[in-house]
């Protein structure tokens, strides 16, 4: 399969690094029984070593002449299909399982991709993945940190998130321009039942102006609500902890049920 061509459009960079690729399927630790499935498995860099150790395995592959290639083999189930569109309810419906979810995501889409598995994790065991490090970075970034934000508050709030091993740029062909990191994403056992597009629309309108204080962002919209007593706006965005942004989406919910 080394003969493929990187396509840009896809965002392909193939890891190639053995000893990379042996450190991150010891991360992943596939046990048997379990449902594990690859977004974008390439060229089959952690694929291979997957199989060498778990199957069956089931793989989204975009490219077609890629997934053509991999269905070729006969122990790799493939859906070809943008990742964006897969149902991984549905999927593991039809598996019976929750799901092990691993990949080297399209470092154009991987947030798209981050949110998009957000709908359906209650069905994940756990998730890892290759990413832009300064993307992992944000991701678990604690409150006070210049990476916390929108990301952060929004994946911690319904996983915990550690960032386990840091790849260069040197173990991909082609090299990307950007130091990459494999990060762990395991759910909460017991996450706040809070409506997910309410917390959204809270936290992006508080990191929409990350160097204001808080009263300039969201002062007039809890004034109206009569939050004003109940959340600290003396304050940046980046200085609120999770806790706090899930309180404040509960207590808005709860007014706007009354």
């Amino acid at each position: 399969m080394r003969n493929h061509i990187p396509r840009k459009r896809f965002g392909q960079h193939f890891l190639t690094d053995g000893a990379v690729i042996d450190a991150i399927i010891d991360c992943i630790d596939p046990q048997p029984g379990e449902t594990v499935v690859e977004i974008g498995p390439g060229l089959g860099a952690m694929t291979l070593p997957l199989l060498a150790r778990h199957k069956p395995l089931t793989v989204i592959e975009l490219d077609r002449d890629l997934a053509a290639r991999l269905r070729a083999r006969g122990d790799v189930e493939v859906i070809e299909s943008d990742v964006l569109k897969v149902d991984f309810l549905a999927l593991s419906a039809a598996k019976g399982a929750r799901l092990r979810v691993v990949g080297n995501l399209p470092y154009n889409i991987s947030t798209p991709i981050l949110f998009h598995l957000l709908d359906a994790v209650d069905v994940v065991v756990d998730q890892h993945f290759m990413l832009q490090k300064e993307v992992v970075d944000r991701m678990a970034a604690a409150p006070g940190s210049k990476d916390y934000g929108r990301l952060s508050v929004m994946l911690q709030w319904r996983y915990d998130i550690e960032s386990v091993l840091d790849v260069p740029p040197e173990c991909f062909d082609p090299p990307p321009r950007v130091d990459s990191a494999i990060v762990r994403m395991r759910p909460l056992a017991a996450p706040a039942a809070i409506n997910q597009a309410l917390l959204g629309e809270l936290v992006t309108s508080a990191f929409s102006q990350r160097r204001k204080l808080l009263r300039h962002t969201l002062g007039r919209w809890l004034q109206e609500r009569s939050f004003a007593g109940h959340f600290d706006l003396q304050r940046r965005a980046e200085e609120v902890p999770v806790s706090e942004y899930l309180a404040l989406a509960e207590a808005v919910a709860a007014q706007r049920g009354a």
